[in-house]
């Protein structure tokens, strides 16, 4: 089943159970309602009934006219309650179609008579009928029954309790407009109820479409990006959580597009590096074999360049293939990184005045321990040397080291720059991707593979600091990289 028509289906079936219950609720109260009116209505027409029954008390002061007497006791009832309550609900009265009042009044009913007990006049068992107790709960007239619930009215004398009358309530209408009226509602009841679903199903279609629509759509887009079609952008105009989704796949689907584009140009690019060295090298080995050019070591030494060549790139390919299946080896411990750094700073002097560049240092005397591996170190600040050498074309590098303690546990901030070419700020956040180069033309002239920075980038994820491109303020390329200070 479809998610559009799950949705109707929740919606509908969540709707027809709550209108259903409001209506069985609702024709509950309106029953109980109803009959709790005709009971109160009942007591309301035995106020004469319970004037006469004090009258009766008044004159002997006693129920003794009364006790035992059924047939009495029901003829006061007859006469006061004619019309109000059927027949067979009143005591000494059977159960039989009444003729005229004055019969109903005159005729005695042969069934019973004053005489006999009470017990002998009981009514069959569940119906229920009018009784007369005193005011010690003890029945005078009339017929009880344990099972039945009643209604107690109060008989007083003198503003003295002297009985009660027991009125039997009922339990559900079953003649008279008070069943009339219940089932008109009920009725009136199921017809709102029918109309209520009529717009449930209106509205509950085209909130599930609305619901189900992006969803169908951001669907379509993982169905495309499975088949490797990533150029992929859903446009949705909401502002809920399917409209956060959608935002989230276009991000999804641009990453993998960048990256996919990042995998073509690194098979594109290693392809390059790896066919440029040995074409070479089998070009001078035939030639030497051919004898066009002699076997002596000027030419023996051009081939081994070509092979280091090729090995410094294999060892950095190793490297960076090492660093991503977490296989570079960090032997970290605590370091004065400001003395470590003087101790170094000689040889990377060195290394720079033989690519006539001046080597500048800012804050040589900072002190600023962090847990690292100085190996790694050296690796680090090597190939930033080596970078500013081969692509720069600078006369000046500056190397400065600065302590920030404004952010909680401090950092050591170094940056390596120079007066150099720069590099175009489109570039910059790309330097660290594998074999990115700036100028595709680029040859052998000035060597590398573009994977120098690469590997910085590791080094310095593995010390959990950040690295970054910016533009040098002195003209070139800036590279900044952050620390930790050890706690």
């Amino acid at each position: 089943m479809k998610i559009h028509n799950k949705l109707f289906f929740v919606f509908f079936s969540f709707s027809l159970l709550l209108v259903s219950a409001l209506v069985l609720l609702i024709q509950w109260s309106i029953n109980k309602g109803v009959i709790d009116y005709v009971n109160s209505k009942d007591i309301e027409a035995l106020k004469p009934l319970v004037t006469q029954l004090e009258k009766e008390y008044k004159k002997e002061n006693s129920w003794q006219d009364l006790r035992g007497h059924h047939k009495r006791f029901g003829d006061i009832l007859f006469l006061h309650l004619q019309g109000e309550f059927s027949v067979s609900e009143l005591p000494g009265r059977p159960n039989r179609p009444p003729r005229d009042r004055q019969d109903r009044i005159s005729q005695p009913d042969p069934m019973h008579r004053d005489s006999h007990p009470i017990e002998s006049n009981r009514p069959p068992r569940g119906q229920a009928s009018f009784a007369l107790f005193d005011h010690n709960k003890k029945l005078i007239a009339g017929y009880y029954d344990e099972n039945v619930e009643y209604n107690k009215t109060p008989i007083n004398a003198n503003e003295v309790n002297v009985g009660w009358l027991m009125i039997p309530k009922k339990k559900q209408i079953t003649d008279g407009y008070e069943l009339d009226l219940i089932e008109q509602l009920q009725s009136y009841l199921w017809v709102i109820a029918i109309f209520t679903m009529v717009l449930v199903v209106l509205i509950t279609f085209p909130i599930a479409r609305h619901i189900a629509e992006p969803i169908k759509k951001i669907i379509l887009g993982m169905h495309k990006l499975t088949q490797g079609d990533y150029q992929q952008n859903i446009t949705l105009n909401r502002k809920d959580e399917l409209g956060e989704l959608s935002r989230d796949f276009n991000e999804l689907a641009l990453t993998l597009y960048e990256n996919e584009g990042a995998r073509k140009r690194w098979l594109a690019n290693i392809s390059h590096e790896l066919r440029t060295p040995v074409a070479i090298l089998r070009g001078e080995l035939e030639a030497m074999l051919d004898g066009v050019r002699p076997i002596n070591e000027k030419n023996i030494d051009s081939a081994n360049d070509e092979v280091k060549h090729l090995q410094h790139l294999i060892d950095d390919l190793d490297q960076l293939s090492s660093a991503d299946i977490g296989g570079m080896h960090y032997r970290k411990k605590a370091v004065n990184l400001g003395t470590w750094f003087k101790s170094e700073v000689d040889k990377y002097t060195g290394f720079l005045a033989a690519a006539n560049i001046a080597l500048v240092v800012d804050n040589n005397e900072t002190e600023a321990n962090v847990f690292a591996d100085t190996t790694r170190l050296c690796q680090l600040f090597e190939n930033l040397i080596n970078n500013c050498i081969k692509y720069s074309g600078a006369s000046v590098a500056k190397i400065s080291l600065e302590v920030d303690t404004s952010i909680t546990g401090g950092l050591i901030r170094i940056k390596v720059e120079d007066n150099g070419v720069g590099v175009e700020e489109q570039h910059l956040q790309r330097l660290f991707e594998y074999l990115y180069r700036v100028d595709s033309s680029r040859n052998r002239k000035t060597g590398g593979a573009g994977l120098g920075l690469s590997i910085c980038a590791h080094i310095v994820t593995a010390h959990q600091g950040s690295i970054k491109a910016l533009a040098s303020e002195l003209g070139g390329l800036a590279i900044e990289i952050e620390l930790p200070l050890e706690q």
